[in-house]
């Protein structure tokens, strides 16, 4: 009995030995590099939604000012703030290292809509050169084309830092540690929304 519990004892003991050995080389097996990484996507990913929280809080305020000009276009100011609001009802609750595709589609497409929708809206302000003269109109418009060249930015900055990852954690001897520790390569797009508000305001077309 006593050689068996010391059999085990020696065991235990090796055990614990080859996992110090492990975890105090992991810098030696790119450990350090995956985390960096894996944090670099998701600070990537969380400005891409930064810029997309910053486009949709601009939408109330051009929907009112076409709304002054062109108030019989409730068509067009309607389907603006429904694809706001669809937006603002997808969650997706993923961290960098699991995706959810389905729910990322879903954003997609919430996001399509909406610059589809907003297309149309200034599409529509052309044909009001009284609307187009107007301040608040003229400067909500230079802050909309800012941040669609934010977003353009921020997006490229996530691709790159995706492509960077599966790079890495497909070389030797990353590819170990990422095999051992459960890191797998990640999809072109995928979506956390932890601490990001996408609350949609009300757009009011009663108000005077």
């Amino acid at each position: 009995m006593k050689s068996v519990a010391m059999h085990n004892v020696i065991l235990v003991i090796i055990r614990t030995c080859a996992l110090l050995f492990f975890i105090l080389n992991l810098s030696g097996c790119g450990y350090n590099d995956i985390q960096s990484a894996d944090e670099n996507i998701k600070a990537a990913l969380n400005e891409v939604l930064n810029q997309y929280q910053r486009r949709s809080d601009l939408v109330p305020q051009l929907v009112n000012v076409v709304k002054g000009y062109a108030n019989h276009e409730s068509e067009v100011l309607t389907a603006v703030t429904r694809a706001r609001a669809s937006v603002a009802q997808v969650s997706v609750a993923t961290s960098a290292n699991s995706a959810n595709s389905e729910q990322l589609v879903k954003y997609q497409q919430a996001q399509q809509q909406l610059d589809n929708a907003l297309s149309r809206l200034l599409a529509v302000s052309e044909r009001y050169p009284e609307l187009k003269a107007d301040t608040l109109f003229r400067d909500l418009m230079v802050q909309l084309e800012g941040t669609e060249n934010r977003i353009a930015v921020a997006r490229g900055r996530y691709v790159k830092a995706i492509q960077e990852y599966n790079t890495l954690i497909r070389q030797f001897p990353e590819m170990i540690t990422a095999k051992v520790l459960g890191y797998k390569p990640q999809e072109n797009a995928i979506l956390t929304i932890n601490n990001v508000n996408l609350s949609a305001p009300e757009v009011n077309f009663n108000k005077p």
